[in-house]
């Protein structure tokens, strides 16, 4: 399996690159990951097929790289200097219409990673991995704050918790996750689970 391109020559100006990204999220929307193709994507974007496989290398880095486009700013820039700040920040960047839509779209993305090792890779290294790296630095303030102790062992759990929240929102109680719902999860699961006291 080769490893992802993270750099590519591009000719693609950064307005062309998210009008590529939106289409390719809209197509996704339409068919899901199994029945977009680079062909349906060139058609709709007015594209040669040659140019999408030199800019993304192909399907699934192409897929990850538009769901990237979605978030709001880097996680790793947020700090309003209180742990709840930077977490409420981060869970109200987007209105509750958008995070429904962006949240079924991770979600049926997730399903396809699972039987399709490439789009797993891409999945991993160009959302997964760093984001996870950029969470870290903003819970490594709050442990160089004081806020939360550098030894407690829920550190290790807040994405699954936060992650968990949005998947399991649509699943249990059939609502989309909402700025209301994430807010009351940060102040009655994660920010108890990490001994930061909470209004």
């Amino acid at each position: 399996m080769t490893e992802i391109a993270t750099v590519r020559r591009s000719r693609i100006t950064p307005e062309r690159e998210a009008e590529l990204y939106a289409a390719v999220l809209e197509l996704l929307r339409e068919v899901g990951y199994d029945a977009l193709t680079m062909d349906a994507v060139a058609a709709r974007t007015k594209s040669s097929k040659a140019t999408l496989y030199r800019q993304w290398g192909g399907k699934p880095e192409l897929v990850v790289r538009a769901m990237r486009s979605q978030k709001p700013g880097g996680t790793a820039d947020v700090d309003t200097g209180s742990l709840r700040g930077d977490l409420l920040t981060l869970v109200t960047r987007e209105d509750d219409c958008t995070m429904e839509r962006n949240s079924d779209l991770m979600r049926a993305l997730a399903m396809a990673v699972h039987g399709n090792p490439d789009l797993m890779q891409a999945f991993r290294e160009l959302l997964v991995e760093p984001e996870m790296g950029e969470f870290k630095k903003v819970m490594q303030r709050s442990v160089d704050r004081g806020e939360v102790r550098a030894d407690c062992p829920a550190l290790d759990y807040i994405v699954h918790m936060l992650v968990g929240a949005f998947a399991t929102r649509t699943m249990i109680d059939q609502l989309p996750p909402t700025q209301a719902f994430l807010t009351s999860y940060i102040d009655a699961v994660v920010l108890p689970a990490l001994g930061v006291p909470t209004p």
